[in-house]
């Protein structure tokens, strides 16, 4: 089996995976994950990704990559994962895109910082008076979430969730797959003719004949 050593520089995680890998599924198999689940009957994918390294190894843009760069414009090596495909043996090195959900920890972590510089300068009074409303909040969110989730019903609904998580996930892969890739892998073998019927057992008659 050909394989090619793949490495996400922004995550420090590297790998070897199997030519014909996509790099969507190369990613998830690291651990990494998108922003968000493309969507291909939509033309939206979070999937882009800038090939740092390596880029001879792997297939060429497919109608749905030339689209969605003509549209939003594209910059030097980028791909989309769920349609890039490692094709030869070798080295691949991938730069992924800056997640939003970082960008949103940097803004929280700043605010954060801001709340307690302001928390610090308050009076006694009002330090103690913000407490105990945060502790109220804290409480009743508590209570509305025992009282609105009974166990079973709880549980059972994970369970329908999960189902059709892995099933969407599956339809979703199908999905995504290039045109392009299918027609390369399907062929196009005929089926062999079935056999003629209306021959005649051995030592029999054949009834056309038979007075």
């Amino acid at each position: 089996m050909s394989v090619v050593h793949l490495k996400f520089e922004r995550e420090d995680r590297e790998g070897v995976v199997a030519v014909g890998t996509y790099l969507i599924d190369a990613a998830k198999r690291f651990g990494i994950v998108f922003d968000g689940e493309c969507i291909q009957s939509e033309g939206i994918h979070f999937c882009s990704t800038t090939v740092a390294g390596g880029e001879s190894n792997l297939s060429p843009l497919t109608s749905v990559e030339t689209k969605h760069f003509a549209a939003d414009g594209r910059k030097p090596n980028e791909r989309l994962a769920c349609q890039a495909k490692i094709d030869t043996p070798g080295e691949v090195v991938i730069m992924t895109n800056e997640k939003q959900e970082e960008k949103s920890k940097e803004t929280v972590d700043e605010q954060n910082e801001q709340y307690k510089k302001e928390f610090k300068e308050l009076p006694l009074e009002k330090k103690i008076s913000a407490l105990v409303q945060l502790e109220a909040i804290a409480l009743g969110e508590t209570f509305s979430f025992i009282f609105n989730s009974p166990y079973m019903v709880f549980d059972k609904v994970m369970d329908v969730m999960a189902e059709f998580g892995l099933k969407k996930e599956q339809q979703n892969k199908q999905a995504a797959r290039p045109k392009e890739h299918e027609a390369r892998e399907t062929g196009t073998g005929a089926s062999a003719e079935p056999g003629k019927k209306g021959a005649s057992r051995k030592g029999g008659v054949n009834p056309k004949t038979a007075e």
